[in-house]
């Protein structure tokens, strides 16, 4: 039927056959690696921290009723008897990193050593201050260790040494904490950050530096339902959907690039204001195959269109000491407009700032770009986001910025990231199309899906030696990927 159908009805009946199989397969290999008894035993002894509760009182603000939530199923799945595998997911700004802080802390004051693994330097360095400084604040008696791939190798030397000694309780860093060099005395906790960033591999080995610790996955990559419960079907998934008070919704426009100039003396008004602005592009230097303006190209425009304005320019060739420094001076007000490539797009914070240029929108992803425009609206200003395009603008292209004009929910952003682009990123397999998956579709066969897992459990839970089997037929060689 699916080779020579006769019929339409043949072949989509011969289709649905297979993609009720793939599903059904799927399940099975999920959920047997799940199940294994040496992967499962929680080896750690946690009990009450009474300072985590003082630490929550002191606060200026109170948790939303969401993030309490997440803390609970956290604290419950730390205590239990199995291993923690658990993603909780939140839009931009919905404040999961307070979350992933009363897990590194409760975990610290239980005797145990936590691991914080960000992609970017620039957002490592912001968790290990935000981290250390909190920590100080309040009084929790916690020694915090930053670790980075710019850092000498003496100062790298030296954290090593603390690390193996026991000395940090919690260690912040980017891929450098998964280094061979690293060695961990107690390692009972693992949290990433932006899971969508990292590979297959990298989780794989930072888990391995433990005996199997928690697993806390942080993701702003909103994941649709389809696809967190069948491959994170090891995943237990919270969801943080309440974003704290006071937060203003950010408004979106689409331009085409041949506004610039008036966009930049309207940027140099709101500047003027007081306010600060992000101005993103998609490359550092000038490439003659690719139209784009470059970064250094537009930071000169810039400067010479508004001499009166503070202008900055960050990007991922610049040494780390350099991009911190302008980070910084951004932060503290020193510098009014910011141009930058997509280093800023992850977890930076700069409440004064109200305004988002990103130019050749339509080369990002729309998950880059919710993500670039979560950086603005976390103060109390009106926020514009501004999505300037190259012309002649592709269908595609044109579909992808409607989706980002027309909602702010990551949730529905996702889900038509899934439709248009394929799940691979999500997955960190490759950055898109399907890996495993060969006639079934996450999002048209949902139903199938949603059937196969009711029979994989029965299978399991009545024939597990026949279902182990039939399994193993068909993703022979891919265990490795599938426990990832």
């Amino acid at each position: 039927g699916i080779h020579f159908p006769e019929t339409k009805e043949e072949f989509y009946e011969a289709r649905k056959r297979f993609v009720f199989e793939e599903f059904l397969i799927f399940v099975l290999s999920l959920r047997m690696i799940k199940e294994r008894e040496d992967r499962a035993k929680n080896h750690y002894g946690f009990c009450d921290q009474p300072k985590v509760d003082e630490f929550l009182y002191a606060l200026p603000y109170e948790l939303t009723g969401a993030q309490k939530k997440v803390w609970q199923e956290i604290l419950r799945d730390i205590s239990g008897e199995s291993v923690m595998s658990r993603l909780v997911q939140g839009d931009v700004g919905s404040g999961k990193t307070i979350v992933a802080l009363l897990a590194l802390m409760y975990t610290g004051l239980n005797g145990y050593q936590s691991a914080m693994m960000a992609p970017t330097e620039v957002l490592a360095r912001q968790h290990y201050e935000n981290i250390s400084g909190m920590l100080e604040a309040y009084g929790i008696p916690l020694k915090t260790e930053l670790l980075t791939g710019s850092m000498t190798a003496k100062a790298k030397r030296e954290a090593y040494a603390r690390i193996e000694a026991g000395e940090a309780d919690i260690v912040i860093g980017t891929h450098a904490l998964i280094q061979e060099k690293v060695q961990y005395q107690n390692l009972a906790l693992v949290v990433t950050d932006e899971q969508h960033r990292f590979g297959v591999k990298q989780r794989e080995t930072l888990a391995g530096k433990g005996v199997l610790p928690h697993i806390l996955v942080m993701s702003a990559t909103p994941i649709p339902r389809t696809l967190a419960m069948s491959y994170l079907a090891d995943f237990d998934v919270s969801v943080i959907d309440e974003l704290p008070p006071g937060r203003q919704p950010v408004s979106t426009r689409i331009m085409p690039i041949s506004r610039k100039p008036a966009l930049i003396e309207g940027i140099g008004r709101e500047v003027s204001r007081g306010h600060q602005a992000y101005w993103v592009c998609p490359l550092i230097e000038e490439n003659e195959e690719l139209d784009l303006t470059a970064a250094k190209e537009t930071f000169e425009e810039i400067k010479s269109a508004l001499p009166g304005v503070t202008v900055g320019l960050v990007h991922g060739e610049l040494p780390q000491q350099e991009k911190d420094a302008v980070m910084q001076a951004f932060k503290a007000g020193e510098i009014s407009l910011l141009v930058a490539t997509t280093v800023i797009e992850v977890g930076v914070d700069v409440p004064n700032a109200s305004t988002m240029v990103i130019e050749h929108a339509e080369r990002f992803g729309l998950a880059q770009l919710h993500q670039l425009r979560g950086r603005i609206g976390r103060g109390s200003l009106k926020s514009w986001c501004i999505l300037l395009y190259g012309e002649p603008l592709s269908e595609n292209g044109k579909a992808r910025l409607q989706v980002i004009r027309n909602t702010t929910d990551g949730f529905e952003i996702a889900r038509k990231d899934l439709e248009l682009r394929g799940p691979g990123e999500f997955l960190g397999a490759r950055q898109s199309g399907v890996p495993m998956l060969r006639f079934a579709s996450l999002e048209e066969d949902g139903e199938l899906l949603d059937m196969a897992r009711e029979l994989g459990d029965e299978w399991l839970k009545n024939d597990p030696d026949t279902a182990l089997r039939h399994a193993k037929r068909w993703f022979a060689g891919r265990e490795g990927f599938l426990e990832a």
